[in-house]
Protein backbone atom coordinates (compact mmCIF):
# COMPACT_ATOMS: atom_id res chain seq x y z
CA UNK A 1 0.00 0.00 0.00
CA UNK A 2 0.94 3.80 -0.55
CA UNK A 3 3.11 5.15 2.95
CA UNK A 4 3.21 8.35 4.07
CA UNK A 5 6.78 8.96 2.80
CA UNK A 6 5.66 8.00 -0.54
CA UNK A 7 2.44 10.33 -0.33
CA UNK A 8 4.51 13.55 0.91
CA UNK A 9 6.82 12.03 -2.59
CA UNK A 10 3.87 12.55 -4.55
CA UNK A 11 2.90 15.90 -2.88
CA UNK A 12 6.11 17.57 -3.18
CA UNK A 13 6.21 16.14 -7.36
CA UNK A 14 2.82 17.53 -8.07
CA UNK A 15 3.74 21.23 -6.78
CA UNK A 16 6.90 20.69 -8.86
CA UNK A 17 4.65 19.67 -12.13
CA UNK A 18 1.92 22.13 -11.14
CA UNK A 19 4.00 24.99 -10.49
CA UNK A 20 7.40 24.54 -12.53
CA UNK A 21 5.57 23.29 -15.98
CA UNK A 22 4.03 25.76 -18.03
CA UNK A 23 0.03 24.73 -19.20
CA UNK A 24 0.62 24.02 -22.70
CA UNK A 25 3.77 21.38 -21.81
CA UNK A 26 1.48 19.76 -19.21
CA UNK A 27 -0.94 19.25 -21.89
CA UNK A 28 1.39 18.08 -23.89
CA UNK A 29 2.82 15.48 -21.19
CA UNK A 30 -0.53 14.27 -20.49
CA UNK A 31 -1.15 13.60 -24.10
CA UNK A 32 1.80 11.69 -24.19
CA UNK A 33 0.95 10.17 -20.67
CA UNK A 34 -2.40 8.97 -22.30
CA UNK A 35 -1.02 7.53 -25.78
CA UNK A 36 2.13 5.23 -23.82
CA UNK A 37 -1.10 3.97 -21.19
CA UNK A 38 -3.34 3.20 -23.95
CA UNK A 39 -1.22 1.45 -26.28
CA UNK A 40 -0.32 -0.63 -23.30
CA UNK A 41 -3.57 -1.30 -22.09
CA UNK A 42 -4.44 -2.72 -25.86
CA UNK A 43 -2.77 -6.03 -24.94
CA UNK A 44 -6.08 -6.30 -23.00
CA UNK A 45 -8.34 -6.62 -26.12
CA UNK A 46 -6.41 -9.73 -27.09
CA UNK A 47 -6.58 -10.69 -23.42
CA UNK A 48 -10.38 -9.81 -23.01
CA UNK A 49 -11.07 -11.86 -26.64
CA UNK A 50 -9.38 -14.83 -25.16
CA UNK A 51 -11.08 -15.01 -21.93
CA UNK A 52 -14.56 -14.97 -24.18
CA UNK A 53 -13.51 -17.71 -26.25
CA UNK A 54 -11.87 -19.69 -23.25
CA UNK A 55 -15.72 -18.89 -21.17
CA UNK A 56 -17.50 -20.00 -24.61
CA UNK A 57 -16.64 -23.32 -25.00
CA UNK A 58 -19.82 -24.08 -23.92
CA UNK A 59 -21.42 -21.67 -25.95
CA UNK A 60 -19.33 -22.44 -29.38
CA UNK A 61 -19.58 -26.21 -28.86
CA UNK A 62 -23.43 -26.12 -28.67
CA UNK A 63 -23.87 -23.39 -31.02
CA UNK A 64 -22.09 -25.35 -33.46
CA UNK A 65 -24.16 -28.16 -32.71
CA UNK A 66 -27.30 -26.54 -33.74
CA UNK A 67 -25.75 -24.42 -36.88
CA UNK A 68 -24.34 -27.58 -38.66
CA UNK A 69 -28.06 -29.12 -38.71
CA UNK A 70 -29.95 -26.03 -39.24
CA UNK A 71 -31.47 -25.19 -42.65
CA UNK A 72 -34.15 -23.05 -44.09
CA UNK A 73 -35.00 -21.83 -40.45
CA UNK A 74 -35.57 -25.35 -39.12
CA UNK A 75 -33.89 -27.95 -37.21
CA UNK A 76 -33.98 -31.60 -37.89
CA UNK A 77 -33.87 -32.60 -33.92
CA UNK A 78 -33.54 -36.21 -34.26
CA UNK A 79 -29.99 -35.13 -35.32
CA UNK A 80 -29.12 -32.10 -32.88
CA UNK A 81 -25.89 -33.20 -32.82
CA UNK A 82 -23.62 -33.26 -35.64
CA UNK A 83 -21.41 -36.32 -36.15
CA UNK A 84 -18.04 -34.62 -35.39
CA UNK A 85 -19.32 -32.36 -32.17
CA UNK A 86 -21.04 -35.75 -31.16
CA UNK A 87 -17.81 -37.27 -30.47
CA UNK A 88 -17.59 -34.84 -28.04
CA UNK A 89 -20.15 -36.76 -25.37
CA UNK A 90 -18.67 -40.30 -26.41
CA UNK A 91 -15.41 -39.71 -25.85
CA UNK A 92 -16.18 -38.59 -22.39
CA UNK A 93 -18.96 -40.91 -21.89
CA UNK A 94 -21.56 -38.38 -20.94
CA UNK A 95 -24.95 -39.49 -20.55
CA UNK A 96 -28.41 -37.75 -19.40
CA UNK A 97 -27.72 -34.17 -18.27
CA UNK A 98 -24.17 -34.35 -17.75
CA UNK A 99 -23.44 -32.17 -21.12
CA UNK A 100 -25.47 -29.21 -19.17
CA UNK A 101 -23.67 -29.58 -15.96
CA UNK A 102 -20.05 -29.03 -18.12
CA UNK A 103 -21.78 -26.09 -19.52
CA UNK A 104 -22.50 -24.19 -16.39
CA UNK A 105 -20.18 -25.55 -13.50
CA UNK A 106 -17.62 -23.06 -14.65
CA UNK A 107 -20.02 -20.40 -13.45
CA UNK A 108 -19.57 -21.87 -9.76
CA UNK A 109 -16.13 -20.92 -9.17
CA UNK A 110 -16.21 -17.59 -11.22
CA UNK A 111 -18.81 -16.35 -8.94
CA UNK A 112 -17.25 -17.29 -6.10
CA UNK A 113 -13.97 -16.29 -6.49
CA UNK A 114 -14.51 -12.64 -8.32
CA UNK A 115 -14.56 -10.72 -5.03
CA UNK A 116 -11.70 -12.70 -3.20
CA UNK A 117 -9.40 -11.84 -6.21
CA UNK A 118 -10.26 -8.08 -6.27
CA UNK A 119 -9.54 -7.91 -2.51
CA UNK A 120 -6.26 -9.43 -3.50
CA UNK A 121 -5.66 -7.13 -6.40
CA UNK A 122 -6.35 -4.01 -4.14
CA UNK A 123 -3.63 -5.55 -1.22
CA UNK A 124 -1.31 -6.75 -3.74
CA UNK A 125 -1.37 -4.24 -5.79
CA UNK A 126 0.21 -5.64 -8.36
CA UNK A 127 -2.35 -6.23 -11.72
CA UNK A 128 0.78 -6.91 -14.16
CA UNK A 129 1.43 -10.51 -11.84
CA UNK A 130 -1.75 -11.17 -11.17
CA UNK A 131 -3.94 -10.93 -13.92
CA UNK A 132 -1.52 -12.33 -16.68
CA UNK A 133 -0.68 -15.08 -13.36
CA UNK A 134 -4.37 -16.34 -14.10
CA UNK A 135 -4.32 -16.31 -17.24
CA UNK A 136 -1.49 -18.72 -17.64
CA UNK A 137 -3.11 -20.99 -14.97
CA UNK A 138 -6.87 -20.90 -17.27
CA UNK A 139 -4.47 -21.79 -20.11
CA UNK A 140 -2.83 -24.60 -19.02
CA UNK A 141 -6.61 -26.13 -17.19
CA UNK A 142 -8.07 -24.93 -20.58
CA UNK A 143 -5.39 -27.28 -22.52
CA UNK A 144 -5.63 -29.92 -20.56
CA UNK A 145 -9.12 -30.31 -20.52
CA UNK A 146 -8.22 -31.47 -24.00
CA UNK A 147 -6.45 -34.52 -22.48
CA UNK A 148 -8.28 -34.74 -18.92
CA UNK A 149 -11.41 -37.27 -19.32
CA UNK A 150 -12.65 -35.24 -15.64
CA UNK A 151 -13.93 -32.81 -17.61
CA UNK A 152 -16.27 -31.94 -14.84
CA UNK A 153 -13.24 -31.00 -12.10
CA UNK A 154 -11.44 -29.06 -14.85
CA UNK A 155 -14.43 -26.81 -15.81
CA UNK A 156 -15.05 -26.31 -12.36
CA UNK A 157 -11.57 -24.69 -11.57
CA UNK A 158 -11.51 -23.63 -15.10
CA UNK A 159 -14.06 -21.22 -13.23
CA UNK A 160 -11.85 -20.49 -10.14
CA UNK A 161 -8.33 -19.44 -11.67
CA UNK A 162 -10.82 -16.69 -14.56
CA UNK A 163 -12.58 -15.23 -12.23
CA UNK A 164 -9.34 -12.40 -11.15
CA UNK A 165 -9.80 -11.03 -14.35
CA UNK A 166 -12.38 -9.37 -15.77
CA UNK A 167 -13.05 -7.73 -12.64
CA UNK A 168 -9.16 -6.62 -12.19
CA UNK A 169 -9.09 -5.38 -15.65
CA UNK A 170 -11.92 -2.75 -14.65
CA UNK A 171 -10.08 -1.97 -11.24
CA UNK A 172 -7.18 -1.29 -13.32
CA UNK A 173 -8.61 0.93 -15.66
CA UNK A 174 -10.37 3.11 -12.97
CA UNK A 175 -7.05 3.41 -11.12
CA UNK A 176 -5.64 5.18 -14.12
CA UNK A 177 -8.09 7.02 -16.05
CA UNK A 178 -10.55 10.58 -14.79
CA UNK A 179 -13.88 9.80 -14.65
CA UNK A 180 -14.49 11.29 -18.56
CA UNK A 181 -12.16 9.05 -19.65
CA UNK A 182 -13.50 5.73 -18.24
CA UNK A 183 -16.59 5.00 -20.89
CA UNK A 184 -14.11 4.65 -23.91
CA UNK A 185 -11.44 3.20 -22.30
CA UNK A 186 -13.84 0.73 -21.22
CA UNK A 187 -14.96 0.01 -24.69
CA UNK A 188 -11.13 -0.02 -25.70
CA UNK A 189 -10.54 -2.80 -23.10
CA UNK A 190 -13.18 -5.26 -23.86
CA UNK A 191 -14.10 -4.91 -27.53
CA UNK A 192 -11.99 -8.06 -27.98
CA UNK A 193 -15.15 -9.84 -26.49
CA UNK A 194 -17.44 -8.13 -28.93
CA UNK A 195 -15.46 -9.11 -31.78
CA UNK A 196 -14.82 -12.83 -30.65
CA UNK A 197 -18.67 -12.99 -30.20
CA UNK A 198 -18.59 -12.50 -34.01
CA UNK A 199 -15.68 -13.68 -34.81
CA UNK A 200 -15.38 -16.77 -32.41
CA UNK A 201 -18.01 -19.37 -33.86
CA UNK A 202 -16.48 -18.99 -37.52
CA UNK A 203 -12.84 -19.65 -35.84
CA UNK A 204 -14.22 -22.89 -33.36
CA UNK A 205 -16.08 -23.95 -36.77
CA UNK A 206 -13.00 -23.64 -38.74
CA UNK A 207 -11.01 -26.07 -36.14
CA UNK A 208 -13.90 -28.02 -35.68
CA UNK A 209 -14.52 -29.09 -39.22
CA UNK A 210 -10.50 -28.85 -40.54
CA UNK A 211 -9.10 -30.52 -37.10
CA UNK A 212 -10.72 -33.65 -37.19
CA UNK A 213 -8.67 -36.80 -36.64
CA UNK A 214 -5.33 -34.40 -36.99
CA UNK A 215 -2.56 -36.35 -34.58
CA UNK A 216 -5.11 -39.18 -34.20
CA UNK A 217 -7.01 -36.52 -31.49
CA UNK A 218 -10.94 -35.43 -32.02
CA UNK A 219 -11.51 -31.52 -33.32
CA UNK A 220 -12.90 -30.40 -29.85
CA UNK A 221 -10.24 -31.44 -28.69
CA UNK A 222 -8.13 -29.34 -30.78
CA UNK A 223 -10.03 -26.27 -29.93
CA UNK A 224 -8.94 -26.68 -26.37
CA UNK A 225 -5.56 -27.36 -27.08
CA UNK A 226 -5.67 -24.18 -29.75
CA UNK A 227 -7.22 -21.67 -27.83
CA UNK A 228 -4.69 -22.74 -24.08
CA UNK A 229 -1.81 -22.80 -25.95
CA UNK A 230 -2.33 -18.99 -27.24
CA UNK A 231 -3.63 -17.83 -23.90
CA UNK A 232 -0.32 -19.09 -22.53
CA UNK A 233 1.59 -17.05 -25.19
CA UNK A 234 -0.23 -14.16 -24.67
CA UNK A 235 -0.13 -14.20 -21.03
CA UNK A 236 3.44 -14.44 -21.02
CA UNK A 237 3.50 -11.27 -23.05
CA UNK A 238 1.31 -9.24 -21.02
CA UNK A 239 4.06 -9.82 -17.67
CA UNK A 240 6.02 -7.21 -18.92
CA UNK A 241 3.59 -4.94 -20.75
CA UNK A 242 0.98 -4.08 -18.60
CA UNK A 243 1.24 -1.19 -15.77
CA UNK A 244 0.42 -1.69 -12.00
CA UNK A 245 -1.05 1.74 -10.55
CA UNK A 246 0.86 4.95 -10.78
CA UNK A 247 2.43 5.35 -7.86
CA UNK A 248 4.42 1.68 -8.08
CA UNK A 249 4.74 0.88 -12.21
CA UNK A 250 8.36 0.84 -13.06
CA UNK A 251 8.33 2.33 -16.33
CA UNK A 252 7.17 5.25 -15.82
CA UNK A 253 9.51 8.19 -15.67
CA UNK A 254 9.03 10.58 -12.55
CA UNK A 255 6.92 13.30 -14.10
CA UNK A 256 4.54 10.76 -15.59
CA UNK A 257 4.40 9.46 -12.49
CA UNK A 258 3.81 12.69 -10.85
CA UNK A 259 1.25 13.48 -13.72
CA UNK A 260 -0.71 10.41 -13.16
CA UNK A 261 -1.43 10.81 -9.60
CA UNK A 262 -1.89 14.28 -10.09
CA UNK A 263 -4.39 13.81 -12.67
CA UNK A 264 -6.71 11.46 -10.86
CA UNK A 265 -6.17 13.68 -7.34
CA UNK A 266 -7.48 16.79 -9.12
CA UNK A 267 -10.64 14.90 -10.26
CA UNK A 268 -11.65 13.77 -7.02
CA UNK A 269 -9.84 10.15 -7.14
CA UNK A 270 -7.31 10.58 -4.36
CA UNK A 271 -8.29 8.39 -1.53
CA UNK A 272 -5.49 5.90 -2.12
CA UNK A 273 -4.42 4.33 0.92
CA UNK A 274 -6.89 5.43 3.52
CA UNK A 275 -8.59 2.58 3.27
CA UNK A 276 -8.15 -0.95 3.93
CA UNK A 277 -8.81 -3.78 2.12
CA UNK A 278 -10.99 -5.36 4.84
CA UNK A 279 -12.86 -2.01 5.00
CA UNK A 280 -13.49 -1.63 1.14
CA UNK A 281 -15.30 -5.40 1.62
CA UNK A 282 -17.67 -3.66 4.78
CA UNK A 283 -17.94 -0.30 2.41
CA UNK A 284 -19.45 -2.06 -0.42
CA UNK A 285 -21.06 -4.74 1.24
CA UNK A 286 -22.98 -1.68 3.30
CA UNK A 287 -23.98 0.24 0.23
CA UNK A 288 -27.10 -0.85 -1.32
CA UNK A 289 -26.05 1.03 -4.74
CA UNK A 290 -23.93 -1.99 -4.91
CA UNK A 291 -26.65 -4.54 -4.85
CA UNK A 292 -29.20 -2.07 -6.64
CA UNK A 293 -26.58 -2.45 -9.57
CA UNK A 294 -26.26 -6.10 -9.39
CA UNK A 295 -29.96 -7.10 -9.56
CA UNK A 296 -29.96 -4.54 -12.28
CA UNK A 297 -27.04 -6.05 -14.59
CA UNK A 298 -28.27 -9.59 -13.49
CA UNK A 299 -31.44 -8.39 -15.49
CA UNK A 300 -29.47 -6.97 -18.16
CA UNK A 301 -27.95 -10.07 -18.72
CA UNK A 302 -30.85 -11.69 -19.36
CA UNK A 303 -31.52 -9.51 -22.15
CA UNK A 304 -28.15 -10.35 -23.39
CA UNK A 305 -28.50 -13.73 -23.52
CA UNK A 306 -29.12 -13.62 -27.17
CA UNK A 307 -25.59 -13.19 -27.44
CA UNK A 308 -25.41 -16.88 -26.37
CA UNK A 309 -27.17 -18.47 -29.33
CA UNK A 310 -26.70 -15.56 -31.94
CA UNK A 311 -25.38 -17.76 -34.41
CA UNK A 312 -28.40 -19.66 -33.21
CA UNK A 313 -30.43 -17.07 -34.50
CA UNK A 314 -28.61 -15.82 -37.49
CA UNK A 315 -29.48 -19.70 -38.85
CA UNK A 316 -32.92 -18.81 -38.58
CA UNK A 317 -32.40 -16.87 -41.86
CA UNK A 318 -32.28 -19.63 -43.65
CA UNK A 319 -28.43 -19.91 -44.86
CA UNK A 320 -26.07 -22.71 -45.30
CA UNK A 321 -23.74 -23.38 -42.28
CA UNK A 322 -20.50 -21.68 -44.49
CA UNK A 323 -23.01 -18.61 -45.11
CA UNK A 324 -24.54 -18.62 -41.54
CA UNK A 325 -21.39 -17.98 -39.48
CA UNK A 326 -19.77 -15.39 -41.81
CA UNK A 327 -23.35 -13.45 -41.12
CA UNK A 328 -22.55 -12.89 -37.63
CA UNK A 329 -19.80 -11.35 -38.31
CA UNK A 330 -20.86 -8.13 -39.65
CA UNK A 331 -23.20 -7.19 -36.65
CA UNK A 332 -20.33 -7.55 -33.93
CA UNK A 333 -18.18 -5.21 -36.05
CA UNK A 334 -21.21 -2.54 -36.46
CA UNK A 335 -21.37 -3.06 -32.04
CA UNK A 336 -17.71 -2.19 -32.17
CA UNK A 337 -18.12 1.15 -34.03
CA UNK A 338 -21.20 1.86 -32.23
CA UNK A 339 -19.87 1.34 -28.62
CA UNK A 340 -16.67 3.84 -29.61
CA UNK A 341 -18.85 6.32 -30.99
CA UNK A 342 -21.44 6.57 -27.90
CA UNK A 343 -18.62 6.26 -24.92
CA UNK A 344 -16.37 8.81 -26.69
CA UNK A 345 -19.59 11.24 -26.64
CA UNK A 346 -20.59 9.47 -22.99
CA UNK A 347 -17.32 10.80 -21.86
CA UNK A 348 -16.94 14.18 -23.61
CA UNK A 349 -20.29 14.97 -22.39
CA UNK A 350 -19.86 13.84 -18.98
CA UNK A 351 -23.49 11.37 -19.01
CA UNK A 352 -23.85 8.35 -18.35
CA UNK A 353 -27.32 7.38 -18.25
CA UNK A 354 -28.79 8.77 -21.34
CA UNK A 355 -26.38 7.49 -23.79
CA UNK A 356 -26.99 3.75 -21.86
CA UNK A 357 -30.85 5.14 -22.63
CA UNK A 358 -30.31 5.00 -26.42
CA UNK A 359 -28.44 1.88 -26.60
CA UNK A 360 -31.12 0.10 -25.02
CA UNK A 361 -33.95 1.60 -27.46
CA UNK A 362 -32.41 0.28 -29.76
CA UNK A 363 -31.84 -2.78 -28.32
CA UNK A 364 -35.42 -2.98 -27.41
CA UNK A 365 -36.43 -2.03 -31.07
CA UNK A 366 -34.71 -4.93 -32.61
CA UNK A 367 -36.38 -7.30 -30.25
CA UNK A 368 -39.58 -6.31 -31.29
CA UNK A 369 -39.14 -6.75 -34.78
CA UNK A 370 -37.87 -9.75 -34.45
CA UNK A 371 -40.84 -10.77 -32.81
CA UNK A 372 -43.29 -9.01 -35.59
CA UNK A 373 -41.96 -10.40 -38.53
CA UNK A 374 -40.07 -13.63 -40.11
CA UNK A 375 -38.65 -11.31 -42.94
CA UNK A 376 -35.04 -12.08 -43.43
CA UNK A 377 -33.96 -8.55 -44.31
CA UNK A 378 -35.94 -6.92 -41.32
CA UNK A 379 -34.83 -9.92 -39.04
CA UNK A 380 -30.98 -9.05 -40.49
CA UNK A 381 -31.17 -5.81 -39.33
CA UNK A 382 -32.60 -6.33 -36.10
CA UNK A 383 -29.40 -8.23 -35.28
CA UNK A 384 -27.62 -5.16 -35.87
CA UNK A 385 -30.18 -3.52 -33.72
CA UNK A 386 -29.26 -5.68 -30.96
CA UNK A 387 -25.72 -6.37 -30.91
CA UNK A 388 -25.09 -2.71 -30.35
CA UNK A 389 -26.54 -3.33 -26.85
CA UNK A 390 -23.05 -3.53 -25.98
CA UNK A 391 -22.42 0.04 -25.84
CA UNK A 392 -24.93 0.47 -23.15
CA UNK A 393 -22.98 -2.56 -20.75
CA UNK A 394 -19.65 -0.59 -21.33
CA UNK A 395 -21.41 2.83 -20.69
CA UNK A 396 -22.99 0.68 -17.44
CA UNK A 397 -19.59 -0.02 -16.54
CA UNK A 398 -17.75 3.15 -16.70
CA UNK A 399 -21.04 4.59 -14.82
CA UNK A 400 -20.31 1.98 -11.89
CA UNK A 401 -16.49 3.03 -11.74
CA UNK A 402 -17.26 6.48 -11.52
CA UNK A 403 -19.86 6.32 -8.20
CA UNK A 404 -16.74 4.57 -6.47
CA UNK A 405 -14.61 6.69 -8.00
CA UNK A 406 -12.78 8.34 -4.56
CA UNK A 407 -12.92 4.59 -2.54
CA UNK A 408 -10.45 2.43 -4.42
CA UNK A 409 -10.86 -0.99 -1.62
CA UNK A 410 -14.65 -0.29 -2.11
CA UNK A 411 -14.40 0.71 -5.53
CA UNK A 412 -12.15 -3.21 -5.28
CA UNK A 413 -14.61 -4.96 -3.98
CA UNK A 414 -18.22 -3.22 -5.73
CA UNK A 415 -16.60 -4.20 -9.18
CA UNK A 416 -16.19 -7.53 -8.65
CA UNK A 417 -19.46 -8.84 -6.35
CA UNK A 418 -21.59 -6.54 -9.08
CA UNK A 419 -19.96 -8.58 -11.77
CA UNK A 420 -20.00 -11.72 -10.05
CA UNK A 421 -23.73 -11.59 -8.79
CA UNK A 422 -24.59 -10.63 -12.08
CA UNK A 423 -23.47 -13.99 -13.86
CA UNK A 424 -26.57 -15.53 -12.69
CA UNK A 425 -28.42 -13.33 -15.28
CA UNK A 426 -26.06 -15.26 -17.60
CA UNK A 427 -27.21 -18.93 -15.93
CA UNK A 428 -31.51 -17.80 -16.49
CA UNK A 429 -30.39 -16.54 -20.13
CA UNK A 430 -29.43 -19.74 -21.17
CA UNK A 431 -32.95 -21.19 -20.49
CA UNK A 432 -34.86 -18.21 -22.34
CA UNK A 433 -34.06 -19.70 -26.25
CA UNK A 434 -35.62 -23.65 -25.89
CA UNK A 435 -35.30 -25.48 -29.19
CA UNK A 436 -39.07 -25.79 -29.30
CA UNK A 437 -39.54 -22.12 -29.52
CA UNK A 438 -37.52 -21.84 -32.88
CA UNK A 439 -37.59 -20.95 -35.64
CA UNK A 440 -39.40 -17.83 -34.59
CA UNK A 441 -38.54 -17.63 -31.16
CA UNK A 442 -40.53 -14.59 -30.18
CA UNK A 443 -40.90 -15.76 -26.49
CA UNK A 444 -37.45 -15.83 -26.41
CA UNK A 445 -37.15 -12.01 -27.75
CA UNK A 446 -40.51 -11.14 -25.43
CA UNK A 447 -38.54 -12.17 -22.34
CA UNK A 448 -35.12 -10.37 -23.52
CA UNK A 449 -37.56 -7.40 -24.06
CA UNK A 450 -39.43 -7.57 -20.44
CA UNK A 451 -35.76 -7.75 -19.18
CA UNK A 452 -34.07 -5.17 -21.21
CA UNK A 453 -37.31 -2.45 -19.55
CA UNK A 454 -36.55 -3.55 -15.88
CA UNK A 455 -32.80 -3.06 -16.14
CA UNK A 456 -33.34 0.01 -18.21
CA UNK A 457 -35.96 1.30 -15.38
CA UNK A 458 -33.72 0.57 -13.10
CA UNK A 459 -30.92 2.24 -14.12
CA UNK A 460 -33.11 5.20 -14.27
CA UNK A 461 -33.87 5.24 -10.61
CA UNK A 462 -30.40 5.06 -9.87
CA UNK A 463 -29.92 7.99 -12.14
CA UNK A 464 -32.59 10.19 -10.54
CA UNK A 465 -31.29 9.21 -7.13
CA UNK A 466 -27.67 10.72 -8.25
CA UNK A 467 -28.83 13.47 -10.20
CA UNK A 468 -30.89 14.60 -6.61
CA UNK A 469 -27.34 14.09 -4.49
CA UNK A 470 -25.61 15.93 -7.02
CA UNK A 471 -28.50 18.78 -6.34
CA UNK A 472 -28.17 18.71 -2.48
CA UNK A 473 -24.32 18.50 -2.71
CA UNK A 474 -24.60 22.28 -5.25
CA UNK A 475 -27.34 23.39 -2.48
CA UNK A 476 -24.82 23.04 0.24
CA UNK A 477 -21.64 24.50 -1.44
CA UNK A 478 -23.71 27.61 -2.34
CA UNK A 479 -25.00 28.17 1.74
CA UNK A 480 -22.15 27.37 2.74
CA UNK A 481 -20.35 29.91 0.12
CA UNK A 482 -23.13 32.47 1.45
CA UNK A 483 -22.33 32.01 5.44
CA UNK A 484 -18.26 31.84 5.01
CA UNK A 485 -18.45 34.51 1.99
CA UNK A 486 -16.03 32.51 0.29
CA UNK A 487 -15.35 31.55 -3.69
CA UNK A 488 -18.10 28.55 -4.33
CA UNK A 489 -16.06 25.33 -4.56
CA UNK A 490 -16.02 22.58 -6.58
CA UNK A 491 -17.16 19.33 -4.72
CA UNK A 492 -17.27 16.27 -6.19
CA UNK A 493 -20.17 15.23 -8.05
CA UNK A 494 -21.56 11.88 -9.67
CA UNK A 495 -21.40 11.59 -13.30
CA UNK A 496 -25.17 10.73 -14.23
Amino acid sequence: MTTLSDAKATECMNDDLSTGVPSHSRDDLERKLLRKLDLRMSIIIVLYALNFVSLSHRRILSVCNFVLTAYHGQVDRANASSARLATFEQDLHLQGNQYARILSIVYVGYILMQVPANMVLHWLEKPSILIPGSMVIWGLVSTLTGFYTGILLARFFLGFVEAPFYPGVLYLISGWYKRDELAVRTTLVTCGSVLASGFGAVFASGILTGMQGKLGQAAWRWLFYIEGGATILVAICAFSILPDFPHNTKWLTPEERALAISRLAADGTDELGKRTTMQGLRDAVCDWKVWWFSVALTIQFVALSFVIYFPTIVATLGYDTTNTLLLCAPPWVFSTIVAFVISRYSDKAQKRYVFLLASSALAGVGFIISICTMNTAARYTSVFLMAQISAAYMVIWGWINNIFAREPAKRAVAIALINGLSQTGNIIGAYVWPINWGPTYRYSYAICLAALGGSTSMFGVMYLHLKRVNERIERDERNAKDINNLPNPVGFRYLV
